[in-house]
């Protein structure tokens, strides 16, 4: 920690500085997008095993309803319907994660106002720990910020462990995403509430919320509203890439690192998104269930980009259409630019993980020509984790994925893409990781 506090600057070591790209949509109010005619809702939106359909073709459904309740096995949590209509079919369709997947297709209704349905009220303060996690998982609540891991499940703390503090992550580090950065100056009584839920779900004494500092004018709307007690915080680090990865921020804000291929937990924090505890704020007090989220719309040839209220599982073509796309060929990325991953039809929709969707043109894109390895070192300077990138591409190459897992930890990779990036040689370093790591799965499930 010596260098951090000789520059005076919260931080981690290595990473990147990237273009930001977020001038266009940063100082944009959030609107909501028209509905669209149909909504695909799949029923793998999250980590963990597929949402059960509980509704049949021809069946009405208002906006709001379960149509999906979670698995009763392992992780799950419930889809509801994004849209009032009616369901045309229960069909494989297109998906985010590539392969076309199981979901529920409704046609919208033109003539419904599409006002959400809800339960009855109720006072989390009145709540024990159990109520309070089994009412999250009935939200359909994940995580916002792009992993989809099942907000509830967080919150089931191990028996021999403590939190002491829950980290709020606000940084969105990723160029050209804004939606984090509105959310926090447009729905800051909500997040607090939701942070508020989480302290009393996991009985952690404070909280604190992290943004980069190129966010200066949330800090300052968020600070009249922290409660004079003090167990709710704010602070500001260092504007770099990745700054917003979980065990980054913690090393930052705290000084702590959370260990190799373990969890927060282990340390006394719980990690969350600050557009997850927004919407946590608003939809456990309502008894709702998650229908909606806002994205940032940005990138090239839009003419009207922005961040958007969009009801899940409305399609891309849709998306771009409303903002305005007057392009004739680009690329789709659903996410930022270094995580995100690429949109193979127009027919995909937006699922609960859906940050931003991200147009690029062709002069955008990285060159597709790889050379050899140089040796130049740049991919170990720039890797937040300190693993060596160049020796795990070489055995990438000569399929030896086992030695990657077992001797270069490999798992402790979390795909950020500061190799990729920097690598004038234009190696798909952070592809190559991810076949690697979907290689040694397989490998893990045949042996038993």
């Amino acid at each position: 920690m010596g260098l951090l506090k000789l520059f005076g600057k919260k931080t981690f070591p290595h990473g990147i500085h990237p273009p930001e790209y977020k001038e266009e949509t940063s100082r944009k109010k959030t609107i909501r997008l028209p509905f669209s005619s149909e909504i695909v809702l799949p029923l793998s939106q999250h980590i963990g095993a597929s949402a059960i359909p509980v509704v049949r073709k021809g069946q009405y459904v208002e906006r709001g309803e379960l149509v999906a309740e979670a698995a009763e096995n392992g992780l799950s949590v419930p889809i509801h319907a994004s849209v009032s209509g009616t369901v045309k079919d229960i069909d494989l369709m297109p998906s985010a994660k590539g392969p076309k997947t199981l979901s529920i297709i409704i046609e919208t209704a033109p003539s419904s106002p599409q006002i959400p349905i809800h339960g009855a009220a109720q006072d989390y303060t009145r709540m024990d720990r159990k109520q309070i996690i089994a009412a999250v998982k009935e939200t359909g609540l994940v995580g916002l910020g792009g992993a989809g891991f099942p907000s509830y499940a967080k919150m089931m703390i191990p028996k021999d462990r403590d939190i002491h503090t829950v980290v709020i992550n606000g940084c969105e580090c990723e160029p050209f995403l804004t939606t984090d950065h509105r959310i926090m100056l447009e729905k800051i009584n909500d997040m607090i509430t939701g942070i508020r839920i989480v302290m009393k779900a996991v009985s952690a004494p404070k909280a604190i919320i992290g943004i980069e500092n190129n966010k200066l004018d949330v800090l300052d709307a968020i600070k009249p509203h922290l409660p004079t007690d003090g167990r709710i915080s704010i602070e500001a680090v260092e504007t770099k890439y990745p700054q917003g990865a979980e065990k980054m921020l913690v090393k930052s804000l705290l000084g702590l690192e959370i260990p190799s291929r373990g969890l927060p937990s282990e340390i006394g924090l719980v990690v969350f998104n600050v557009a997850t505890m927004a919407e946590l704020g608003v939809l456990l007090p309502n008894r709702q269930g998650l229908i909606e989220r806002i994205i940032t719309v940005t990138g090239d040839d839009l003419k009207k980009p922005g961040n958007y209220i969009v009801p899940i599982g409305t399609p891309l073509s849709h998306i771009l259409d409303y903002a305005g796309f007057t392009g004739e060929e680009a690329e789709l990325i659903l996410g930022g630019p270094m995580m995100g991953l690429p949109a193979a039809s127009l027919d995909t929709p937006v699922t609960k993980g859906t940050g931003a969707v991200l147009v690029l043109d062709k002069r955008a894109t990285k060159r597709d020509d790889i050379q050899p390895c140089i040796k130049c070192s740049l991919c170990l300077q720039a890797c937040p984790i300190n693993l060596n990138p160049s020796e795990l591409g070489q055995l990438a190459a000569k399929r030896r994925y086992d030695i990657m897992e077992e001797k270069y930890h490999l798992n402790d990779c979390f795909e950020c893409g500061c190799c990729s990036y920097v690598c004038p040689s234009n190696i798909p370093l952070v592809q190559y990781f991810r076949i690697a790591k979907v290689m040694n799965r397989e490998r893990h499930i045949q042996n038993g």
